[in-house]
């Protein structure tokens, strides 16, 4: 057989080296490509760093594994355990499918290709409850029917047809999708895909080409806040020591792989520092702890296997070492809750209202499905509630939810900030009926309403209103209802839209990008037309969203 004629393991990781290098220059593209005129878009950078999670858990398969199954598994496991955003966890399952249907092979010629792809697709639309026409989901099931149908006799023509085919699907989504149509733009989930398979389709170049095994590049969305390096001096002591995380291979000349717990390291890392996070995906365990001497818990859990990843921080330059202190417990507790929030005095509100830990993130800061499973480990509680909060963390914290198996995990369909956080206030957490605290929940989100006041990114006519970029925008329940001047001619709008006068609290919530003397006005203008209304005024901090609304 000719190279063209078959695919190995190493084939396949240069493959998905080269698309994650394809997306990765493109995935601003990708973003713009956002239904509503609003800078929230972030399908880009939540597939770049899906796929990215993907290769990077793959670079050690081919040390350990080199056949095409279980390189195709392992992009599949990180893919599942990076998963962000609903276009990221659809793409997580797609590479799943794959995974499944080349379990097993050394190699594949293009038959087996073919219905791996397949498997691709009957996977992918299992991610969803209710699949929709005209998105990533069509795009990839009418190119992968095209391929399956011509069954190419090589690698170059089936790329050649997937791509074209792929193409043609994308072209069709705005007339499958009356919101693209209305929008002026193609499905961003689907643009995604064909970007991430057009870089795949160069895999000859990439393999004959050395690829770094560090991420290709990072953006905004990716980086974190520049430590400040002089919050530990060389008169400082060592108080909160090290962050300490890693992924740890196991390896089977040291362990027997099928009969293997983790709990033998999670058992000594609890015995020898805090915070800890241990769990195991298939051959890799992911460990998180808080220890004053990292260099002895390296040196110990070399003794199960060699490290993919490690990454040691001084607790005093992070961001965020108080918080992750306080969250941490020791004693299996009934019940806990997860939340996603951005923004300090949002964060703030919702551990107030009992949130046990607040995953940072949000509209263009999807957290990953990891995320929220090492947020289930410091909770250790026997059942977890989880508030997404945002329509687009929903699946990657249903998939979470499926993916850890030592708790009872209900993950609520809370897909605003404002549903959320009521919910949150109003959970019994010393009741043990869990399914009417389920039922009392959901009662209680049924009645919140809630809006954002945000900016227009673009000149665009939609929902009959004719908006020019600039303008601020009020939504709803996905619907544009306000364009004004200012976010507040557009909050005291959305406030008679949505009959605030008929309910007794409603919740303003300010962002970093409002004015808070313009913000401290709005409860006594608004009060004269709502006397019985009472108006609470609070700095949430959030980015995107100059304001949020919530009515109760």
């Amino acid at each position: 057989m000719t190279f063209s004629e078959t695919l190995s393991g190493a084939d396949f990781l240069s493959m998905v080296r080269s698309g994650v290098a394809e997306l990765d220059r493109n995935r601003q593209e990708i973003n713009d490509l956002n239904v509503f005129p609003i800078p929230d878009g972030d399908t880009g950078d939540n597939m770049y760093m899906t796929v990215d999670s993907g290769r990077s858990a793959a670079a050690g398969a081919i040390a350990s594994d080199g056949s095409l199954g279980a390189v195709a598994a392992a992009v599949s496991s990180g893919m599942l355990l990076g998963a962000r955003g609903n276009s990221g966890v659809i793409l997580s399952r797609i590479f799943a499918g794959i995974a499944k249907g080349l379990q097993g092979r050394q190699d594949a010629g293009t038959p087996e290709f073919c219905a791996a792809l397949r498997c691709g697709v009957e996977e992918s639309y299992k991610a969803v409850s209710v699949p929709v026409e005209g998105t990533i989901l069509t795009v990839l099931k009418d190119s992968v029917e095209a391929v399956s149908a011509a069954v190419p006799a090589d690698f170059e023509s089936l790329w050649d047809l997937l791509l074209q085919e792929m193409e043609a699907a994308l072209d069709r989504t705005p007339d499958q999708l009356p919101v693209l149509k209305e929008a002026g733009v193609v499905d961003s989930g689907g643009a995604g895909l064909l970007c991430i398979f057009r870089g795949m389709a160069d895999f000859r170049n990439a393999v004959q080409t050395a690829v770094s095994e560090e991420p290709v590049s990072t953006t905004a969305a990716a980086v974190k806040p520049a430590l400040n390096l002089d919050a530990f001096t060389s008169e400082s002591e060592l108080t909160f020591g090290y962050c300490t995380e890693f992924l740890l291979r196991l390896q089977s000349s040291k362990v027997d792989l099928d009969s293997f717990d983790e709990s033998e390291i999670r058992d000594y890392l609890v015995s020898v520092g805090d915070s800890v996070v241990c769990f195991r995906d298939g051959s890799i365990v992911k460990v998180h702890v808080h220890t004053k001497t990292p260099g002895e818990i390296l040196n110990h859990c070399q003794k199960y296997g060699e490290y993919l990843t490690l990454k040691i921080e001084n607790m005093t330059l992070q961001h965020h070492e108080t918080t992750i202190q306080n969250n941490f417990r020791k004693t299996r507790k009934p019940c806990g809750i997860v939340v996603v929030a951005s923004g300090a005095g949002l964060v703030n509100a919702f551990r107030e209202a009992g949130a046990d830990e607040v995953i940072e993130g949000g509209q263009t800061m999807n957290p990953s499905a990891g995320s929220f499973i090492e947020a289930f480990e410091r909770i250790d509680a026997d059942t977890i509630y989880v508030f997404p909060n945002n329509s687009n963390i929903l699946l990657t914290a249903r998939q979470a939810a499926g993916m850890y198996e030592k708790s009872r995990v209900v993950v609520f369909e809370s897909k605003n900030i404002g549903a959320g956080y009521v919910a949150t206030a109003s959970i019994d957490k010393s009741s043990k009926d869990v399914d009417a605290t389920v039922a009392a929940v959901e009662e209680t989100m049924s009645h919140v309403t809630c809006a954002q006041v945000t900016h227009a990114t673009r000149n665009s006519t939609m929902d009959g209103l004719d908006i020019k970029e600039g303008d601020f925008l009020g939504i709803s329940s996905g619907k544009i209802l306000i364009d004004e001047a200012t976010p507040e001619q557009v909050l005291l709008a959305l406030c008679k839209e949505l009959g605030a006068v008929d309910h007794d609290v409603a919740l303003i919530i300010y962002g970093s990008e409002a004015d808070p003397e313009a913000a401290a006005t709005l409860p006594a203008r608004l009060a004269a037309t709502c006397p019985m209304t009472e108006f609470i005024l609070t700095d949430g901090g959030q980015p995107v969203y100059n304001y949020i609304l919530v009515l109760c």
